[in-house]
């Protein structure tokens, strides 16, 4: 009983729609926003569960999967996955408009998250960005990115500075670096789809240098943000999850459970808003 609680906390996408919570008010708490927090907290959950619940109701079922867990739930249970994507869209409506002074900005990330998902839409018009290379993973990363760590920034109407650009590498770098290890694990079916990525196309020894390159260019950001009044502490804590990441690295390309990527991957992403909100640091 136990086990199915936790399956539909995690494959109902709330676990995730909660992550980007807490990454959102990791990026308030450093950069002290001011601005109405609660509305755009309750616009970013029901949008992700909008797009989560949206990207498994048009993802094919096949049991030869790496994913089939999480896929064959998803199946299961169409009805619930369609009724949150329904509920999700109206729910970000309904939170959004009260952001649209900043329509442009949230418009970016409406449209980068429709692109991620727009290959799985069964028209032809659609299906044709699957040809675009380098999208799945860049796009994503990017989405999740901007909206927990940009998106906050633009909407306080806080002045641009340095800080929040590397602040905002650092954590396009994690996240890509953990989406390139779920691109990995999808890359016989998207191969198989006709999907295209740097996954897809390099071979082992280039992905783990692409993957390393993303972990040098998260902890350069990270380094650099102690130059921009961000503490020691602070930035020891910003590092652990890539520590955590590089040391499973391994692991992880060969073991594909849904618990370890789902829950304990995704989880890494959201690592650091936990120690710096419970610590305040």
């Amino acid at each position: 009983m136990l086990k199915s609680a936790f399956n539909y906390f995690l494959y109902t996408s709330i676990f995730i729609s909660l992550c980007a919570i807490v990454m959102v008010a990791q990026t308030n708490f450093l950069f002290q926003l001011d601005y109405e927090k609660k509305i755009f907290y309750a616009f970013v959950f029901s949008a992700t569960i909008c797009s989560y619940n949206f990207h498994w109701y048009l993802t094919p079922f096949s049991a030869s999967d790496p994913e089939s867990g999480r896929n064959g739930w998803n199946h299961q249970h169409r009805k619930l996955v369609f009724a949150l994507f329904l509920a999700g869209l109206v729910a970000s409506v309904i939170f959004g408009w009260p952001l649209r002074e900043h329509w442009l900005a949230v418009s970016v990330g409406v449209a980068a998250t429709f692109f991620y998902t727009a290959p799985k839409i069964p028209l032809n018009s659609f299906r044709k960005i699957k040809k675009f290379a380098l999208g799945k993973t860049i796009f994503l990363s990017f989405v999740w990115m901007y909206v927990t760590s940009a998106l906050p920034i633009l909407v306080s109407g806080t002045k641009w500075e340095i800080s929040h650009t590397l602040f905002c590498s650092s954590r396009f770098f994690l996240i890509y670096a953990i989406c390139i290890l779920f691109d990995y694990r999808d890359r016989e079916g998207d191969l198989k789809q006709g999907i295209k990525s740097m996954i897809t196309m390099f071979n082992e020894k280039n992905i783990t240098r692409l993957f390393l390159i993303a972990m040098l260019i998260f902890y350069l950001s990270t380094l650099g943000l102690y130059f921009y009044g961000f503490s020691a502490l602070s930035i020891s804590n910003l590092s652990i999850p890539g520590l955590v990441i590089l040391a499973i690295y391994n692991y992880s390309r060969k073991h594909f459970g849904d618990y370890l990527y789902y829950f304990f991957l995704d989880g890494m992403m959201m690592a650091s808003s936990l120690f710096t909100l419970f610590l305040r640091i």
